[in-house]
């Protein structure tokens, strides 16, 4: 499944989900924005901005700030990105009250006269159990991605990521989700710091953490699929090995009887040695099983007497 297909599924089922509390909706907000806000400063007045390339997750957002703080919200672009051709949408919120709401997300903090940002994530915010899942659920939000593997690329895999701006905002991601037991790894890249995860059962267990039920059967089902095709290879590749184990035994045979036959010395074998060479000579493609029950012996004994014809052919060649 294409990375942009599963991803929006899970969006959205998070948003049909919702948030109920007024604690997790502020989490989720705070994650939101420290993977795909920015803090804008005009004259006095210090906001904030978000981008997303989704109309659904940006009505979503909104909706969690006006329940919450009331906030006034202003569309300063929507365009069209021109490398993979989504809509970019970009929301602003700058007004006496965007400060305040920073501050209520663990983003700022006022110091008497002085404004200051924090770079991690408010343990405030993630005081309770239901909190930490709605940060976990805000940063996926907000640039979260997810990657299956493809049935038909074997070097394909499993890929789940998160964007933070921040490296200390990341390194505190991935100590909540190590709170769960998912051990994320945090990498820099092109300036922003990435959590990732890169197993099924580390991204398995996300899912259930963040309550993406369906998301989360659909990538149990093509786990299965793959593991039965996987299983399905493995089998065909065995019997291919056999099979070119078994033409391989038959070529180096019937060259051997052949020699014998050229030096005119199948006669001077014993019968059941003469047998065995005719019946090969009659019968080049039959399988060891076939020529065993032909000649109503054992697949042992045949092969004991085929690696005696193999013996002699090269012991006479090298006198």
């Amino acid at each position: 499944m294409a990375k942009g297909n599963f991803t929006r599924e899970i969006k959205r089922e998070l948003i049909r989900r919702g948030l109920e509390n007024a604690c997790c909706k502020t989490a989720a907000l705070s994650a939101f924005l420290r993977t795909t806000g920015s803090i804008l400063r005009r004259g006095t007045l210090i906001g904030f901005e978000f981008t997303t390339e989704s109309e659904e997750v940006a009505e979503f957002i909104i909706g969690l700030l006006e329940d919450v703080f009331g906030a006034e919200w202003k569309v300063v672009q929507a365009s069209e990105d021109v490398r993979n051709g989504r809509n970019r949408l970009v929301f602003q919120c700058l007004s006496e009250k965007s400060l305040y709401i920073l501050t209520e997300l663990g983003i700022a903090e006022r110091k008497d006269e002085d404004i200051g940002f924090n770079f991690g994530i408010d343990p405030y915010l993630v005081e309770n159990e239901c909190c930490k899942r709605a940060y976990v659920i805000g940063a996926f939000l907000g640039s979260g991605s997810c990657m299956l593997p493809k049935m038909e690329d074997a070097r394909s895999g499993y890929h789940l990521e998160i964007v933070f701006s921040g490296k200390a905002a990341a390194e505190d991601f991935c100590g909540i989700l190590a709170q769960y037991e998912i051990l994320a790894k945090c990498v820099a890249r092109k300036g922003t710091n990435v959590v990732y995860l890169k197993s099924r059962e580390s991204i398995s267990d996300f899912l259930a953490l963040v309550g993406a039920e369906n998301s989360l059967a659909k990538l149990d089902e093509l786990a299965a699929q793959k593991d039965e095709k996987n299983q399905i290879n493995r089998i065909a590749n065995c019997m291919q090995k056999n099979f070119d184990k078994s033409v391989l035994a038959s070529v180096r045979q019937i060259r051997a009887i052949e020699k014998l036959k050229e030096r005119g010395e199948l006669d001077g074998l014993d019968a059941a040695l003469k047998e065995t060479a005719a019946a090969r000579l009659a019968d080049k493609e039959a399988s060891l099983k076939e020529l065993a029950e032909r000649l109503n012996v054992s697949k042992s004994c045949l092969n004991h007497r085929l690696r005696r014809l193999i013996k002699i052919a090269g012991e006479q060649s090298e006198e």
